[in-house]
């Protein structure tokens, strides 16, 4: 083998790491450290480097498929290998792909594959993708989709392959609902994964994962005609949601993929392209498969869009935990049909990558013709200078690496932005609830001076004017605002105590301490560590943790402050007896009584029980209206005695009638 060969090959090994690495985070650890661009680029050299030489090294990504199994699931090994699709970004191949032959044009949605088997007319077994070879047990889960059927007409053994996707619409709710900014998802594609294969089915069922099937494995003694299509149109009489297609041949494929792409900026789902697949079952099975992809079907990932334009400015934006990210400022351009002038770079491993500097001619695109991004820098001057300095209070920073990936940090405890967090936690749904109020708002805001401490929130009128003039906002939007900051004013007691951000107190701990202290203010604040600690559910890390906070000065200044802008109303026990005091309830499963688990757990509370997520030696009764099921809820809790009921035998316990 000569020098030349020697060093392509060598070339082939350092390309493999990387794109390796770049899979690992993306599918494992749901962060980015390369950009998709950058991705299919490597990807698309290391074909091409393996035809020159003709050479495929072991562990390639040109013949890997998927994720390597890492979670505590149940692995099984899938009765024929689920194969990747080899692509293309060209409608003129796309088209010769298809010739004369009838095929079926639909998304590639992005989320995870699915293989669901039925068996008299049940839901039997649900299994990811995994490697393609090896998938995780995920059952439970499944049971939990939006809109999958737990029951068929069709008698005989069913195997089919479908996607599970989160729409993006509830995909913002979901990190709409979590305070930290460093803890919201990427984006839906890392949240379904993550729901998809948690542990615990409750989880899974609260982020609305929908089921989109796209390919029949077996369904014996159904004639189909030989047509994918027909195939199709059945799954669909069996009550499944079908991938939505075109069908399409080489003289109206450009015509269909524009259909596709015309509608790309209206989907509720996120797909990562098309695929193109033979409507003949017979003539598609004949053409056999590569090591890695069957050859009766190819994907379309759109030809990105690029710009070139001008590196204005990096803007440096600090979070509540510390982190600062690097954002990319650029001279305006049209991509997509909308003008961008702003990508995040991610992180300093990224920023340093791409050589950036302040003036340098970059290549910009829409990942996925949604999200900008920076394809690459044509100047490469890397003049760029990391600040030393925190934007927002001056401190000192630090670069600090982790899994490979440098990250910048403010090191200073006090920041301003810091107080984000508390803040959110203070104006979300459960707390005083001020509408309006969203983490990016709260951050300008403070930015801008407008809020020191809690009580400041009920004075942003003062800052009329200013408000007025920031991007977003108008008369309208203003006093809704004002709006939301009055009726907060009109809150709970447990509220106010969830919204000071304690350690260990959330909403339910909230009304417990507030219900065994008697909606006293002065007695909970006055209670003793012993006396906190007697409280159910509190114990002593939790009492001393309140007590602490309570006997800071400066809190309890903020905190006096805060009051004295509340009107607190009396207790939530509506003068119930307190049936359930001391009782602990986890609640499983789908309901029925009740419109869902929150109402149920509500009524738990409102009786001065406690519901908590997982089943523990102080649980009293696991609430599971599938009460033999084998689910790890109920299996842990026949383990430790506990009572598994329904929600009638709940009804019961507490003297309601059912119906």
């Amino acid at each position: 083998m000569n020098t030349q060969t020697d060093g392509k090959i060598e070339r082939m090994k350092t390309v493999s790491a990387k794109l390796r690495e770049a899979s690992r985070a993306y599918y494992q650890e749901s962060r980015e450290i390369m950009s998709n661009y950058e991705y299919d680029q490597l990807y698309d050299e290391l074909l091409a480097l393996e035809k020159e030489t003709k050479v495929v090294l072991a562990g390639s990504p040109s013949v890997t498929v998927g994720y390597e199994v890492l979670s505590e699931l149940p692995k099984e090994r899938h009765e024929q290998p689920m194969l990747s699709l080899d692509k293309t970004k060209s409608v003129e191949t796309l088209a010769e792909f298809a010739g004369s032959h009838k095929s079926l044009l639909s998304w590639k949605l992005d989320g995870l594959t699915i293989v669901l088997t039925y068996r008299d007319g049940e839901l039997y077994k649900a299994v990811t993708r995994g490697n393609g070879e090896v998938g995780e047990v995920i059952t439970p889960n499944a049971r939990v989709f939006q809109n999958i059927p737990l029951h068929i007409s069709y008698q005989g053994e069913l195997i089919l392959r479908g996607e599970a996707v989160i729409r993006y619409s509830d995909f913002e709710k979901i990190n709409a609902a979590i305070p930290d900014i460093d803890a919201k998802y990427k984006n839906p594609r890392n949240l379904c994964s993550g729901s998809v294969r948690q542990l615990n089915s409750q989880v899974t069922a609260a982020r609305n994962v929908n089921f989109f099937a796209f390919s029949l494995v077996k369904a014996e003694g159904v004639e189909f005609h030989n047509s994918r299509e027909a195939q199709f149109h059945w799954l669909r009489s069996q009550g499944f949601e079908v991938v939505e297609y075109q069908v399409a041949d080489q003289s109206n494929m450009a015509e269909q993929v524009a259909w596709f792409s015309g509608r790309i900026a209206g989907n509720d789902f996120p797909s990562d392209g098309l695929v193109l697949l033979y409507d003949d079952i017979a003539y598609g099975q004949s053409l056999g498969r590569t090591a890695k992809f069957p050859r009766d079907s190819i994907a379309f990932k759109w030809e990105d869009e690029t710009r070139q334009t001008r590196l204005l400015e990096i803007e440096w934006s600090a979070s509540r935990t510390g982190l600062i990210n690097p954002v990319a400022i650029f001279e305006p351009v049209e991509l997509e049909g909308t003008t961008v002038s702003r990508a995040s770079v991610h992180n300093v491993s990224i920023l340093k990558g791409l050589k950036l500097g302040i003036g340098d001619e970059i290549e910009v695109y829409k990942a996925n013709m949604i999200i900008p991004q920076i394809a690459r820098n044509l100047t490469g001057s890397g003049n760029l200078e990391i600040p030393s300095v925190c934007p927002v209070c001056g401190g000192a920073t630090q670069i600090r690496k982790a899994n490979d990936v440098e990250a910048l940090y403010c090191t200073n405890p006090d920041c301003q932005a810091k107080k984000i967090k508390s803040f959110t936690l203070m104006v979300s749904r459960d707390a005083l609830n001020i509408d309006g109020l969203s983490e990016a708002t709260l951050e300008k805001f403070i930015g801008r001076g407008f809020i020191h401490e809690y009580a400041d929130l009920f004075h942003l009128d003062r800052h009329r004017e200013e408000i007025l003039s920031m991007e977003g906002f108008g008369e309208k939007s203003f006093a809704n605002l004002m709006a939301s900051v009055e009726k907060a004013r009109t809150t709970t007691l447990p509220r106010v105590l969830y919204s000071l951000g304690i350690e260990n107190v959330g909403l339910a701990n909230a009304k417990l301490l507030c219900r065994e202290f008697h909606n006293d203010l002065r007695e909970l604040t006055g209670a003793t560590k012993e006396q906190l600690s007697c409280v159910d559910g509190i114990g002593d890390v939790i009492a001393g943790t309140i007590r602490s906070w309570f006997c800071d000065e400066k809190n309890m200044e903020n905190f006096c402050h805060l009051l004295s802008e509340l009107t607190i109303e009396g207790g939530e026990e509506n003068g119930q007896e307190q049936i359930l005091k001391g009782k602990t309830f986890v609640i499983t499963g789908s309901v029925n009584h009740f419109k869902n688990r929150n109402e149920l757990k509500a009524k738990i509370e409102s009786l001065g029980g406690k519901a908590t997520g997982s089943v523990t030696s102080k649980t009293d009764y696991l609430i599971n209206n599938d009460t033999q099921s084998s689910s790890s809820k109920n299996r842990k809790a026949r383990e430790l005695s506990i009572p598994v009921i329904s929600e009638e035998e709940f009804l019961n316990l507490i003297g309601e009638p059912v119906g």
